[in-house]
């Protein structure tokens, strides 16, 4: 509430709740009835979870983070390249990208198209790519049965992405942790391709989740996200 400026009674008018009530539920720890869980967790843009741990039974927990999963695809290459389109077009406020090389999202002149015009707007864009130079690039390149391909693969990306890395509104690091999954973030929705031992990103699985109130499959990868840019380190001129 204190983020957010909102006074005990000023949640209570927005609720149409008696002031006395919003009190409860901070001073008591009463727990809200649902409508209202529901209206603040959508207020705040966290979970009911958060708010109140032990509010929701695990299984309506598991039963609602089900419900975040959009479509699922047995490899990354089958997401028709019409969707990735649609999903970046629909950004309103953030887009992120955690990637090792993302060369194939370098290389497509459409996805760079939409990126420059939504930074133009105001949307804030984050790209995040492996350190060439990171002994774990050469590492996961040999699993790929590439070896030092992955990290020349992430230099061939740095030059696609020369246009992108000049225009205000758009961040780029470079991380050096261990990828569990590429994250693709646009507002509260994120593409997740899973790493597999011996695979090629291409060829492992993506999932398209949408975060929703209560859920908690989306959240996690999210979290990762950030705390892999808090780890990440801007790029540089001799970058």
């Amino acid at each position: 509430m204190a983020e957010h400026g909102l006074t005990n009674l000023a949640l209570a008018e927005e609720l149409d709740v008696n002031v006395k009530t919003v009190v409860r539920w901070i001073t008591e720890s009463r727990i809200p009835y649902p409508r209202y869980r529901y209206q603040l967790a959508t207020r705040f843009k966290v979970d009911e979870s958060y708010l109140w741990p032990d509010a929701l039974p695990r299984s309506r927990a598991v039963a609602v983070s089900q419900s975040e999963i959009v479509q699922v695809y047995p490899h990354r290459a089958d997401m028709p390249r019409d969707d990735w389109l649609r999903l970046f077009k629909s950004a309103k406020d953030e887009i992120g990208v955690l990637v090792y090389a993302g060369l194939f999202f370098a290389e497509d002149t459409g996805l760079e198209r939409i990126l420059l015009r939504k930074a133009k707007a105001g949307v804030r864009v984050r790209v995040m790519l492996g350190d060439p130079n990171d002994a774990h690039i050469t590492e996961r390149g040999e699993e790929e049965g590439i070896g030092d391909g992955l990290a020349s693969k992430i230099r061939n990306a740095l030059l696609l992405f020369r246009k992108l890395r000049e225009t205000e509104g758009i961040e780029f690091r470079l991380h050096r942790t261990v990828l569990y999954n590429s994250i693709y973030v646009v507002d509260d929705q994120l593409l997740v391709n899973t790493h597999i031992y011996g695979l090629a990103a291409a060829r492992a699985p993506i999932w398209h989740l949408k975060k929703i109130p209560g859920g908690e499959l989306a959240a996690p990868y999210r979290e990762s996200f950030e705390a892999v840019w808090d780890l990440s380190v801007p790029l540089s001129e001799e970058d």
